[in-house]
């Protein structure tokens, strides 16, 4: 699935998965005992592999509840009258440039969790004016791995007012035409093929939505 993403942690997010998805419907109080030593194996397996602290790792994946479902990030395509997209820089994590974006909320649909953090992360008021793409981060090849499956919504959006802000999250805003993008990406949350594809679907907004 990924080119990036070491099998070892493939086959741990799986038993964690089943493990939450198990443990979600079963009623035997052995096959309870049964799921939840699949979760502290995933964290085990994650722990013999990295940094990460295998406690910590189980206390996380015990915390997810229901079926297993991939969550889901959404990304700010924003472009300026002068065909130039809008970015951030994270004021935490890696500080890095990426696209406005985060986690869609609950009781907001995608799209309104993009607008949202586009305005809370840049300042700046968009509307949405299609879904570029539908990507997993796993087959996109992001780095880091991520320790939980994710999908990835990118959004063309436009400006409709606000200025230029920063935030919690973010330390600055700017608009970068395509051939003075910053070097410093955050790659764990965008990637350099994929802004390509954005400014892509700015020149012909009538391009299909693209998915793997």
């Amino acid at each position: 699935m990924s080119d990036v993403e070491p099998e070892w942690l493939l086959w741990a997010r799986e038993i964690q998965a089943t493990a939450q998805s198990g443990l979600a419907f079963t009623k035997d109080p052995y096959d309870v005992e049964r799921y939840q030593a699949l979760t502290v194996l995933a964290a085990r397996i994650i722990e013999a592999h990295s940094e990460e602290d295998a406690p910590r790792l189980a206390a996380l994946f015990g915390a997810e509840r229901g079926y297993a479902t991939p969550k889901v990030d959404v990304r700010a395509a924003v472009f300026d009258a002068e065909g130039r997209i809008l970015m951030v820089r994270e004021a935490a994590d890696d500080g890095r440039w990426t696209l406005p974006g985060g986690w869609a909320d609950v009781n907001q649909t995608p799209a309104q969790s993009v607008v949202r953090e586009a305005r809370e992360e840049s300042g700046f008021e968009v509307s949405v004016v299609k879904l570029a793409a539908c990507w997993d981060r796993a087959a996109q090849g992001h780095t880091p791995p991520g320790l939980f499956s994710i999908v990835k919504l990118f959004y063309l959006c436009a400006v409709t007012g606000g200025s230029a802000r920063t935030s919690l999250e973010t330390s600055e805003v700017g608009f970068f035409a395509e051939d003075a993008l910053p070097a410093d990406l955050s790659l764990g949350r965008v990637l350099p093929r994929q802004l390509a594809r954005m400014f892509a679907h700015y020149r012909q907004p009538d391009m299909e939505t693209e998915y793997d």
